[in-house]
C-alpha cells in the first residue's frame, strides 16, 4: 500500500467555493459558528458545526446534531453545490497569509502507515473528541475535515508543485478573515504517479494537527475491515483526508498561558521564587520572546523578560526542553501549583494569532493574574518528539493558516 494516493474529491463547484468554504470546526464555538454562517446556506459549517441548525443549547453530541449533518450534506450534493471528481487526483492547496505563503499536497494517506506509526504523531487524544469524529465520519460516509501532515522538504516535490501552480487554479478564495486559499487539480497520470512515488519513499510523514481526524479514521478502518468479509486493503475506509506541506513552509505562532491567582503568593514573594529558575529584567514594553529559553512575564502592568538559567535545561530529553516544558517545570507547576495544565481550570491559553495584547486585556482585566508569552515551537522539535515516539505538552503548537473545510472531502464508497 501507498503511504499516500490520488483520489476522487468532492468539491464545491467553483462558483460556490466562496460560499462554502469554512474556517476547522474546532476553532469555533457554537454561537461563533452560527454567526459567520448567518445568511450563508453553503457554508461548510452546516455540515461541520450542524447544532448552529437546531435550537439554541443542543449538545453538539446530541444524535439529531448528526441527523442533521447527513441531511446537510446530502443537500448540497442533490443541489449540485458540491461534486465529485470523475477520476482520482491530487490536489494543490496554497494557503497565504500577510506575507507566509505555503503550498502542499491534497492527498489520503494510509491507515495502516498511521498505525505502525510511520506516520507519526505527538499528541494525545481525548476519547470523547474520537468519538465524535467517529460518528461524523460514519454518518457523512465521508471525510471532510483534512489532517495537516508535514514532511522534510523534498526539491523534487518543490519542482512537481512548482510546475502545477503556473496553471490556471479552480479555486481561487480570499475568507473573511484575509487569508486566500487556492486550489489545482493534479489530473496529468505523470504527475500524480511522480508524486506518489516521491512520497513512498519518505521514510516518515508528521501529523502536525488533526490528531482527533486521523485516529477517527483509524478507528472507522478496523470497524469497516472487521465487518467486510472481502477486505483487500485497498478500499477507501483505509486512507484520510490529509493536506500535506514541507517543512520548510509551516508556520507556528506562540502559544502563550495565562494564569487566574499567584497561589496565595504575593507580588514579591512571586517574583523571589521565580528568581530562582530565572534571570528577571523589568521591561517597558511587551515582551516578545527572541530565542528559545527566553519568555515574557506580565505581571500588574509591568512586563518582565525571564531567561531560564542553562543548567535548568535537560540536555538530551525533546520534551523536557522544550519551552512549554520548561515553563511548566520550573514555574507553572513548583510556583503556582499548576500539575495537571490539561484538567487545572486556573490556567488559560492564548493562540499567538490573539497578539501580546490579549495577554495584557486578560490581566489588566482583572481575570488573570499573570500572563506568560512564549518562543514559538519549531516544526524541527515537534518532529523530534514524534521521532523519539513520545508526546508534547499540551497546547505547545499553534499553526497558521488553518486550514479551510469544505474546499476537497474523502468519499469512503
Amino acid at each position: 500500500m501507498s503511504i499516500v494516493r490520488p483520489f476522487a474529491g468532492l468539491r464545491p463547484v467553483p462558483e460556490l467555493a466562496a460560499q462554502v468554504l469554512a474556517p476547522p470546526y474546532d476553532v469555533l464555538n457554537t454561537e461563533e459558528a452560527r454567526s459567520r454562517a448567518l445568511n450563508r446556506p453553503w457554508s461548510f459549517l452546516h455540515i461541520s458545526k450542524p447544532e448552529i441548525d437546531l435550537p439554541e443549547g443542543t449538545d453538539p453530541y446530541d444524535p439529531a446534531v448528526y441527523a442533521k449533518a447527513h441531511e446537510n450534506f446530502a443537500n448540497m450534493l442533490k443541489r449540485g453545490v458540491l461534486k465529485r471528481d470523475p477520476q482520482p487526483c491530487y490536489y494543490v492547496y496554497r494557503l497565504i497569509m500577510g506575507a507566509h505563503k505555503q503550498t502542499g499536497i491534497v492527498a489520503v494517506a494510509s491507515v495502516a502507515d498511521y498505525d505502525k506509526n510511520r506516520i507519526r504523531k505527538h499528541e494525545f487524544t481525548r476519547p470523547d473528541k474520537e468519538d465524535d469524529r467517529v460518528r461524523q465520519i460514519d454518518t457523512l460516509n465521508a471525510q471532510t475535515g483534512p489532517v495537516f501532515l508535514t514532511y522534510p522538504r523534498s526539491r523534487t516535490l518543490d519542482a512537481i508543485v512548482n510546475q502545477i501552480v503556473v496553471g490556471m487554479p479552480e479555486v481561487d478564495v480570499t475568507a473573511d478573515d484575509g487569508v486566500r486559499h487556492t486550489l489545482w487539480v493534479v489530473r496529468d497520470a505523470a504527475q500524480v504517479e511522480a508524486v506518489t512515488k516521491r512520497f513512498n519513499i519518505m521514510p516518515c510523514l508528521y501529523i502536525a494537527d488533526g490528531h482527533h481526524r486521523s485516529a477517527a479514521a483509524s478507528r472507522v478502518a478496523a470497524a469497516r475491515k472487521a465487518s467486510n468479509p472481502k477486505h483487500n486493503g485497498t478500499e477507501s475506509y483505509n486512507y484520510f483526508l490529509s493536506v500535506i506541506f514541507p517543512d520548510n513552509q509551516m508556520q507556528i505562532l506562540d502559544y502563550n498561558r495565562v494564569v487566574k491567582d499567584l497561589n496565595g503568593l504575593d507580588r514579591e514573594a512571586f517574583l523571589r521564587q521565580v528568581a530562582s529558575a530565572f534571570a528577571v529584567q523589568p521591561e517597558a514594553a511587551t515582551v516578545r520572546p527572541r530565542r528559545t529559553g527566553e519568555f515574557g512575564m506580565y505581571l500588574r502592568e509591568q512586563w518582565y523578560r525571564l531567561t531560564i538559567y542553562p543548567t535548568r535545561i535537560p540536555p538530551n530529553d525533546p520534551v523536557r526542553r522544550l519551552d512549554v516544558s520548561l515553563l511548566q517545570q520550573n514555574l507553572l507547576s513548583p510556583i503556582l501549583a499548576i500539575g495537571d495544565p490539561r484538567r487545572d481550570k486556573r490556567i488559560d491559553f492564548v493562540g499567538g494569532i490573539r497578539g501580546l495584547e490579549e495577554l495584557e486585556r486578560r490581566v489588566n482585566s482583572g481575570e488573570m493574574a499573570v500572563a506568560f508569552s512564549l518562543f514559538p515551537t519549531s516544526i524541527q522539535d515537534m518532529m523530534a518528539v514524534a521521532d523519539a515516539d513520545k508526546v508534547m505538552p499540551p497546547k505547545s503548537t499553534w499553526f497558521e493558516p488553518k486550514l479551510a473545510d469544505g474546499l476537497v472531502s474523502h468519499v469512503l464508497d
